[in-house]
């Protein structure tokens, strides 16, 4: 269950999968308003998904098939809104007018605009691992 307080921070329930000396694996079920709906027997979850965050930086006594609070701040999830989301968005479409103002042809335009989402996707796959620290979570047993 995903919630949001008042210090801004989005805490979600999860169990840990994995257990290192450097890194603790979370899973955790990641549910639409309509997932968690008493009468979801009926229809169909689909928008339940489970989904493993990596914690690097803890501290405590923790092991395998634990129950534990994961905690982020709100701040990170504007974040990853804003790289994975809007910025393409601005990106697409700057380059879709700009081609359309230039070519004059639609179709290529659309292609020129879609093209230009497959460099920017790239350059974040390839900073992954710097992204990945500026992402920090922390972990609380339940």
């Amino acid at each position: 269950m995903k919630r949001t307080n008042m210090s801004g921070e989005i805490t979600h329930k999860g169990i840990i999968k994995k257990l290192s000396d450097k890194k603790i694996i979370v899973g955790i079920v990641n549910e639409s308003a309509c997932a968690s709906c008493h009468a979801k027997g009926t229809c169909t979850a689909a928008d339940m998904k489970d989904k493993e965050i990596e914690i690097a930086h803890f501290s405590g006594d923790f092991h395998a098939g634990q129950y534990v609070q994961v905690i982020g701040k709100t701040s990170q999830g504007f974040k990853a809104l804003f790289y994975g989301y809007l910025l393409p968005f601005v990106l697409l479409m700057t380059v879709l007018i700009v081609a359309s103002a230039v070519t004059g042809h639609e179709g290529l335009s659309g292609l020129l605009a879609l093209s230009a989402l497959l460099p920017y996707y790239l350059v974040l796959y390839l900073f992954r691992n710097k992204l990945k620290r500026s992402f920090e979570f922390e972990i609380k047993p339940l």
